[in-house]
């Protein structure tokens, strides 16, 4: 069975082959490499994994050649990386309340000046503890300045939403996963800013469409605190000191865990390998695991400390 379709359907229509495919991949397989030469390669009839991006590599080389491709991809889209930064046309958040209706002038004028006679926290914090706002008016208020809904804590379940990043993410970024909704839509919360970098790595990865919005700073710490304390996708953490590194590092994962099907996206500085190691593994929603089991994930780092 030929599994190179990857390259008609374009980069971010990668899915994980389902179980039938993968039963039906049970012969021969045409290596997905450019320039290979082997072509039908009877003698690696036994070599049926790794699989990555949907496509097999004949030998280690081929592999290589594939995984190069896609760190090439990853590493040449220099611009996503900075998309998660503060956006410099917004109007202030303050201006936005007072037109609301929501504070008036004096009240404003109160938490400024508290904001820069202790030179910290954010204006909103000193509206809610200064001038009595309400949270809910700062989340909105936040909402109209980035142009984004509200969102709501109903159908959260912390436990499959674990599942959907590393909870590195979680904690580095301030988002958490929320709901699946129809099967193909998954919400992002906020706390206080979108991320479109770290949206567009999870909507890559878990194959829905992403919605980003925000929710209250109370209800934010509640999912956070929840995601951060159930059980995920376990996470190897690996420092690299350059592309070649990189390549290299994803060869060897993809050669010692055989997965069925492996992804590479990159978020800011992380590049996130996941690996869906057996057919249980994609039972899931999309993409999503139904569970931690049969899962790997890896988070790659160029010259910098990786930490824990």
């Amino acid at each position: 069975m030929a599994v190179r379709d990857a390259a008609q359907l374009g980069r971010d229509a990668y899915l994980p082959a389902p179980p039938k495919a993968l039963a039906e991949a049970s012969g021969d397989r045409l290596c997905g490499a450019q320039g290979c030469a082997s072509g039908w390669m009877a003698p690696w009839k036994n070599r049926r994994r790794p699989i990555f991006e949907q496509e097999w590599g004949c030998s280690g080389r081929c592999l290589a050649s594939l995984v190069k491709a896609a760190v090439q991809r990853e590493i040449g889209d220099s611009g996503r990386a900075e998309e998660g930064g503060p956006h410099r046309h917004r109007v202030p958040l303050g201006l936005v309340l007072l037109a609301q209706g929501w504070i008036t002038h004096p009240q404003l004028q109160t938490a400024l000046e508290a904001q820069r006679a202790n030179g910290r926290g954010r204006i909103g914090d000193w509206l809610t503890q200064g001038c009595g706002l309400e949270e809910e008016h700062i989340t909105r208020g936040l909402g109209a300045q980035w142009n984004c809904p509200v969102l709501a804590m109903d159908g959260f379940s912390p436990t499959a939403m674990a599942l959907v990043m590393p909870k590195r993410f979680v904690a580095e970024f301030g988002l958490v996963p929320l709901r699946v909704a129809g099967s193909s839509l998954l919400y992002l919360a906020f706390a206080d800013r979108m991320n479109a970098a770290t949206a567009l790595g999870v909507e890559q990865m878990s194959g829905l469409q992403v919605e980003s919005g925000l929710l209250t700073g109370s209800q934010f710490e509640t999912a956070r605190t929840s995601i951060l304390e159930a059980d995920a996708v376990p996470v190897q953490m690996t420092q690299v000191s350059d592309r070649d590194g990189l390549t290299a590092g994803i060869v060897r994962a993809l050669e010692q865990r055989q997965p069925l099907a492996a992804r590479l996206v990159r978020v800011h500085q992380y590049y996130w390998l996941r690996m869906w190691l057996e057919t249980g593994a994609m039972s899931g929603v999309a993409k999503l695991p139904p569970g931690p089991g049969d899962m790997q994930d890896y988070l790659f780092v160029i010259g910098q400390k990786s930490g824990s």
